[in-house]
């Protein structure tokens, strides 16, 4: 059992997100008070990081880091990853702005960190698919792209795209961030299939997720393209095996 005090920070990257930012910040504060939040913007040309800006003179819990351009999801989470390691945070969340993770889940994934979890996955298809407002096409997609990974690499992960998140600092550290190279969904499983190889507890969280409202969403073929051919590179790093080098940590 860990320490329900642990510092614990919400890492929300955002493009052209200035309809959700103000809200998700309020909805993500009231779930959990305890927590800070990080933006990190890439230089939204709709005003968002303005917002940002506002947002943190008034709230003290609430951080935002402006990228000088777009340079897509990974990269904004491997700068916050930095950002939170050198500020001594324990917990490290990984949260979308546009509500398709809704925050009165992330207690759930903090109580399974504070538990002994050292990554926690907000699940969309443990126990069941709970995704709503999505087109059949993108469903049978995502749920697809479980299974390949499954398939490929063994990872014993029934989300292994998905993006609400929350990490142990010591995973974190373990990562030799600068060499994580992937964007966008792939980037969500090289992270996993690195603490999987490492030997950390994984556990997945059941969540549902409900597309975005507002805004666009940033979903694209060489996206899904990049996490198809990074799955096959995680097998041959591993040496073609389906399980990982050592054993799972206490």
């Amino acid at each position: 059992m860990m320490h329900m005090n642990e510092k614990t920070l919400v890492i929300i990257p955002t493009y052209d997100e200035k309809e959700n930012v103000r809200p998700i910040a309020e909805a993500v504060l009231k779930q959990a008070p305890e927590v800070n939040i990080l933006f990190v913007d890439d230089q939204s040309p709709d005003g968002t990081g303005r917002i940002l800006d506002e947002i943190v003179s008034a709230e003290p819990r609430v951080f935002v880091m402006h990228r000088e351009k777009k340079e897509g999801l990974g990269r904004a989470y491997i700068a916050g990853f930095k950002w939170a390691l050198e500020r001594g945070y324990e917990l490290i969340c990984e949260m979308d702005a546009d509500f398709s993770h809704d925050p009165k889940a992330l207690p759930a994934l903090l109580k399974a960190a504070h538990d002994g979890a050292d990554l926690v996955i907000g699940s969309r298809y443990i126990g069941g698919i709970r995704v709503m407002n999505w087109p059949m096409s993108r469903l049978l997609l995502s749920t697809g792209a479980g299974k390949y990974v499954r398939l490929i690499t063994g990872m014993p992960v029934h989300d292994p795209t998905g993006g609400f998140k929350c990490f142990r600092r010591k995973v974190l550290e373990s990562i030799e961030l600068d060499k994580i190279t992937s964007n966008g969904y792939s980037f969500q499983i090289e992270m996993n299939h690195n603490a999987w190889m490492k030997g950390f507890k994984i556990q997945e969280v059941p969540i549902i997720f409900e597309d975005r409202v507002a805004g666009y969403s940033k979903m694209s073929t060489d996206i899904a393209f990049e996490a198809f051919t990074l799955v096959l590179k995680l097998w041959f790093r591993n040496g073609c095996r389906r399980k990982p080098p050592v054993e799972r940590k206490a």
